[in-house]
């Protein structure tokens, strides 16, 4: 093979996609399902908004890919760009968001200020209490469940030899290339592309690369069923665990934020936590408070990998020729999936990207 990926969520299941349609030979391997880690827990969400502003050229990169996934998957993953809604409760909140506007321009993302009246009148079903928001139309999301699995099905079309339930029990470097033995056997790449989520700090230590990387859960939860009337994806615009939701088509409400993600064991399981449910819907009837009679009807958390400063890890080994890194994306990378895939299949294939990497290499922790 010329590049075995390891780890079978949304960004290692696009990179083998993006990897196969670029004629590498690949082998997709994966401990689990595929796209039953930290992907499935994700809310789904395709947000721009208040990210770290150089990694607003990987995310333009990613929507523009996300606006084709039907076209290039066969399949559709649910992606819909209905707009972004981040909604304002305090002044400081409102002053953040202008600045982060006026400073997003350059890097080519525009956000529409609606005021009170503005918000209210567009949505009357949300909080009375807000002073204002930001839109983002071009934003919206995608189902979790059906992204993974996609590109992995599609990946596998093109060429691509995937590989579940299969359990990596050591990769070693030699001078001709990379030899990783698993449960089902060994085998033998050029290249390894470490998409391992928090899984993804440990083949780096074996590396001699130290990423200050822990797990955490998100807490997340769906409502029963109501009539479809709420469009956007919408959140709060706030500096710490701030509540999101957005309604499926199906009429569900998917919620989740406004409460600290829970810690997750060595055994890499995440769990919900049912005592925490009381101010995740204080904080979604703040938003909506026609949702204050509904019924929830499940919970669910999933391991995430959160690194030390918040951003991921993107781009080459700076210690071993041929090895690459995409993992750490602290519950953000939902958005990021398709076109890091793509990013990373281009710089494995051809030695460079167009778009930057810099500020994700790992070497920043050397």
């Amino acid at each position: 093979m010329d590049v075995i990926v390891i780890g079978g969520g949304l960004m290692g299941s696009a990179a083998a996609f993006f990897l196969t349609r670029r004629g590498a030979r690949v082998r997709l391997i994966e401990s689990g399902y595929i796209g039953a880690g930290a992907t499935v827990a994700s809310f789904g969400n395709i947000r721009r908004s208040g990210r770290y502003l150089p990694q607003l050229p990987l995310a333009h990169r990613s929507l523009a890919l996300w606006h084709q996934a039907e076209a290039l998957l066969g399949r559709d993953v649910e992606f819909r760009a209905t707009g972004h809604l981040r909604m304002i409760f305090d002044e400081a909140s409102l002053a953040d968001m202008r600045r982060f506007t006026q400073d997003a321009v350059p890097w080519g993302l525009a956000l529409e200020e609606l005021s009170a009246t503005d918000l209210h009148r567009r949505y009357p079903m949300l909080g009375p209490t807000a002073i204002g928001a930001s839109f983002s139309p071009n934003d919206g999301s995608a189902n979790p469940r059906l992204a993974a699995p996609a590109f992995a099905s599609a990946a596998s079309r093109d060429g691509a030899e995937i590989m579940d339930h299969t359990t990596i029990t050591s990769i070693q470097r030699t001078e001709a290339c990379f030899t990783v033995e698993t449960s089902k056997g060994t085998y033998h790449a050029e290249a390894v592309l470490n998409c391992a989520g928090a899984w993804g700090r440990q083949i780096a230590a074996d590396f001699r690369e130290t990423v200050p990387l822990t797990m955490h859960g998100p807490q997340m939860g769906v409502t029963e069923p109501l009539p479809h009337r709420i469009l956007p994806v919408i959140g709060v615009w706030a500096q710490h665990h701030g509540a999101y939701f957005r309604q499926v088509q199906r009429g569900n409400i998917v919620f989740g934020g406004g409460v600290p993600r829970s810690d997750v064991g060595p055994d890499g399981y995440a769990k919900a936590h049912f005592d925490v449910l009381p101010e995740q819907l204080r904080q979604l009837v703040q938003m909506c408070p026609t949702l204050r009679d509904v019924a929830v009807i499940r919970q669910w958390s999933g391991c995430e990998g959160y690194v030390a400063d918040g951003l991921p890890v993107v781009g080459a080994s700076g210690t071993t020729q041929g090895l690459f890194h995409a993992f750490g994306f602290c519950g953000h990378g939902f958005q990021l999936g398709p076109g890091v895939g793509d990013a990373m299949a281009e710089l494995i294939t051809t030695g460079a990207c167009e778009t930057p990497l810099e500020p994700f290499s790992i070497s920043r922790f050397a």
